[in-house]
């Protein structure tokens, strides 16, 4: 975003893009992070809730260098949510982590189609003016990137949410050893952000899930 504004100056499709990604960090991030601590709330751990994390309150949950991704390159995370598995039902530890890790990647999903669904409103219906036609880009800015959030977040490698998920598919000896090594994986995981190697993947997986909610929501309009 940083190189669209060097390259091609200030442009109201570069201030809405902004905004919507002003809206992401917080708006929309503490959503994602307050799913986290409320469905480990639900399942026995109070952590989140006793360090003040189960709250909608944007600077309980902001990370700077991960809204500073947001900002440049359209997705990033904000600070973990504490969870102690011990807390939870005995010999139900790696499950209900892994629902607690999931309900972040599910709400994106969700509010993608709250935001789709007003992009087809005020796309299909309501875009009778300029001013209409910038609120429905808006909207379609804010599905994609909590789409992209949610496939981010997705990947099956640590501290993102699909290691936490992965941990039902493999033999728990396996997954701790792995998960000892998080520290350095999360440099690998930077390395391949600011590589780019991530883009790719990401984007034909963000492609394909908005096109079929897109899909889903203008079969309403049509």
């Amino acid at each position: 975003m940083i190189f669209d504004l060097l390259r091609n100056g200030l442009s109201i499709d570069l201030v809405i893009n902004l905004c919507v990604r002003i809206f992401i960090i917080f708006c929309v991030l503490p959503i994602h992070e307050y799913a986290h601590a409320f469905v480990a709330y639900k399942l026995g751990d109070e952590t989140a809730r006793l360090k003040g994390r189960m709250t909608l309150n944007p600077l309980a949950h902001i990370d700077p260098l991960g809204a500073l991704m947001i900002l440049l390159v359209g997705f990033g995370y904000a600070k973990a949510v504490p969870v102690n598995m011990n807390n939870f039902k005995r010999g139900k530890h790696r499950q209900h982590m892994a629902l607690t890790a999931f309900a972040g990647p599910v709400s994106n999903i969700i509010m993608a189609i709250i935001f789709m669904f007003l992009y087809c409103l005020f796309g299909f219906k309501l875009a009778s003016n300029e001013m209409m036609y910038y609120i429905a880009m808006f909207f379609m800015l804010a599905a994609q990137i909590n789409i992209s959030l949610a496939v981010f977040n997705m990947i099956p490698i640590p501290p993102l949410d699909g290691s936490r998920i992965l941990s039902l598919l493999i033999p728990s000896k396996y997954y701790y050893k792995v998960m000892q090594y998080e520290r350095y994986i999360v440099l690998g995981v930077f390395l391949l952000i600011v590589t780019g190697v991530l883009d790719t993947p990401i984007s034909i997986a963000t492609t394909a899930i908005q096109r079929l909610i897109f899909k889903l929501c203008s079969m309403i309009f049509v």
